[in-house]
């Protein structure tokens, strides 16, 4: 056993050589070391390794030539992996037999939810066969384990985000391109250059919209600090909201009514809280039939404010509600190519909602409409009345919030 760890020393020192080395320069300020073995037949190199191992990140785990797990640090079995001397991934054993026929070999490895608990873990494996240096029996085989689930996470947004990007940018400056050649061609027709021209100022509005659009988004994620959070009333954001989208709303005959608990007084920003509900209105007003209605409304419920927004809309299928805040997401992507839409609206408003400390949700059920509840911490503990839900909420005909399940989001 003691050789066994000794050897593995040999291979964690390259994923912690700062450790080994900070070990290294402690030993010869120890000169009361002793010398000789410990009475229990352990030298104190072995223990000094087998006490950084149970110290480092990485996941180690020490097979014999028969499976048997004669080692696991403390991050090994905190992941798991390990049950009393078995190794419980398939995967890590064939990999561990790999090693032991043919070296050293690197792999990533899917880790089950039913094993680590929780999600799905992903882990980089660098496994290596130690040599016992005598006889013909085959070394044990070292396997040192590193959760990588994060960073691949973050790279398959990084590579859907540019893809999307990239599709997204395509549409409207490839329609700018064709309507410039079709007005080139027309030049002499007033008529048709008229109608080619207003197209191609509606393609540069959704253009800009666009760009704008990234721009916030990127800066809510953390490309910029966010501005100290100060006192924002929360009549002033709805009522900017619902005068930025009225035009919107008038060009579809739907009216937006506004009501609920005046006076709250929410800690944040207000140009982005602002931002946040007019994208859940402006939401409402593209998936909205004509001629309905649109309310808005808000009040104190434990320590936070819930901006409801709730349409009569098309609502939402079962399979798209816990998508439709990702970046880009549509549910019906023929309707948001007809509306402009740019799929980033509910991205940012999640966005800002985590920036401020809350979050947002959504109740929908399809032919019956949405509500979207975005909620803000208060500025100050205020008391609310139990079981007292503000009267708007109904009259777009959706439930109120204080209904509508939540964890949807």
């Amino acid at each position: 056993m003691s050789s066994s760890v000794a050897l593995l020393v040999g291979l964690v020192a390259g994923v912690v050589a700062g450790a080994v080395v900070a070990c290294l320069l402690l030993r010869p300020r120890r000169p009361d070391l002793p010398r000789a073995a410990p009475t229990d037949g352990t030298a104190p190199e072995a223990v000094l390794s087998r006490r950084l191992l149970d110290l480092i990140d990485p996941a180690v785990v020490l097979l014999d030539a028969d499976d048997v797990v004669l080692m696991a640090n403390p991050a090994a079995r905190s992941l798991g992996i390990v049950r009393e001397t078995r190794l419980l991934v398939p995967e890590l054993l064939e990999l561990a037999r790999a090693v032991r026929e043919g070296g050293r070999r690197r792999a990533e490895v899917s880790l089950p939810g039913s094993v680590v608990g929780g999600g799905p873990r992903q882990v980089g494996v660098l496994g290596v066969r130690l040599e016992r240096g005598s006889g013909p029996a085959p070394g044990p085989v070292a396997l040192v384990l590193q959760d990588v689930t994060e960073a691949r996470r973050v790279e398959a947004v990084r590579r859907d985000f540019v893809a999307n990007v990239g599709h997204e940018l395509k549409t409207p400056v490839g329609a700018l391109s064709l309507l410039a050649e079709a007005i080139e061609d027309a030049a002499d027709d007033p008529q048709t250059v008229r109608r080619f021209a207003s197209r191609m100022t509606h393609e540069a509005d959704r253009l800009a919209r666009l760009v704008r659009e990234l721009i916030d988004l990127s800066r809510l994620q953390g490309g910029e600090p966010l501005p100290e959070l100060v006192p924002v009333d929360v009549d002033t954001v709805i009522a900017e909201a619902v005068d930025r989208t009225k035009l919107a709303a008038s060009a579809k005959q739907i009216a937006i009514v506004s009501g609920g608990e005046g006076g709250l007084v929410v800690r944040g920003v207000e140009s982005q809280l602002a931002t946040a509900v007019t994208n859940l209105l402006a939401n409402a007003v593209a998936y909205s039939p004509e001629s309905t209605r649109i309310a808005v409304g808000a009040r104190a419920r434990a320590g936070l404010a819930e901006i409801t927004v709730t349409d009569s809309g098309i609502g939402i299928p079962r399979q798209d509600r816990s998508r439709v805040f990702e970046r880009f997401y549509r549910v019906d992507q023929s309707r948001a190519s007809r509306t402009g839409g740019t799929g980033l609206g509910l991205a940012i408003v999640k966005h800002v909602a985590t920036n401020h400390g809350g979050s947002v949700s959504v109740w929908s059920e399809e032919g019956l409409g949405s509500t979207f509840t975005l909620r803000i911490p208060l500025a100050e503990t205020a008391s609310e009345p139990a079981g007292d839900a503000p009267a708007e909420h109904d009259l777009a005909g959706g439930p109120s919030a204080a209904d509508a399940p939540e964890g949807r989001s």
